[in-house]
């Protein structure tokens, strides 16, 4: 779910650089990624990786809840909807997202903040540890995703799966839709469809496998037209 946001964003870079200020109402796409209205820019919160909008994870009890939801509402709180949030641009991925690290008035950092708070996990590949003690304290406070059990980010998007779910993947009889993200955005194609040969799955780069079109689009992700 979406979650639309009263906030302004001055992205601060260093001298030379292209981008712009930015500024506008933001709407929240998931628990590291963040849209601003009026522009074609999103912002991915550097070094840390969200649970996934279609995520389960388990509580303590046993009982199963979409943490990726949870996370992105704690993105939400965490901003407040009418707070001011500096961002500053480390690099662009290859989408042309910036990736930044978004701080507070009052220096919160919201990249740690979110592990801090249990709902994201330091990317142990691109953050070069920078969040891990966020982390740590997350873990043995058992906040967020900590409180219960969990599949990492990464790992999910890979197919796996709570114990007590099925898990999915490109092996024979598994899960074929390919869940692609181009410049043109998230577009799954189906087994059969012309480009559906050439399409290579990047699961780092937060491409799936889906088992339904239903499950598809629920996550996000079109029909590729024609």
């Amino acid at each position: 779910m979406q979650l639309q946001l009263s906030l302004l964003i001055i992205a601060a870079f260093t001298i030379g650089a292209s981008a712009a200020d930015i500024s506008g109402r933001v709407t929240v796409i998931d628990g590291d990624t963040i849209a601003v209205e009026g522009t074609t820019e999103r912002i991915r919160l550097y070094g840390i990786d969200a649970p996934e909008g279609q995520q389960t994870c388990e509580t303590a009890a046993g009982e199963r809840y979409l943490c990726g939801s949870n996370s992105a509402q704690f993105l939400a709180d965490l901003i407040g909807r009418n707070g001011r949030v500096t961002c500053v641009e480390d690099t662009r991925d290859r989408y042309g997202r910036i990736v930044a690290e978004c701080s507070k008035p009052d220096g919160t950092v919201i990249n740690e903040a979110m592990v801090r708070g249990g709902w994201a996990v330091h990317s142990t590949r691109y953050s070069n540890g920078r969040y891990k003690a966020a982390e740590d304290h997350a873990r043995s406070n058992r906040l967020g995703v900590w409180a219960g059990t969990f599949v990492t980010p990464e790992r999910w998007r890979r197919g796996h799966r709570l114990p007590s779910e099925p898990s999915v993947g490109n092996d024979e009889g598994a899960c074929q839709i390919k869940g692609n993200i181009s410049r043109s955005g998230r577009i799954y194609h189906m087994p059969g469809s012309r480009a559906y040969p050439d399409v290579e799955i990047d699961l780092d780069a937060g491409e799936r496998w889906f088992c339904t079109e239903k499950e598809a689009v629920a996550a996000g992700w079109r029909a590729v037209r024609g």
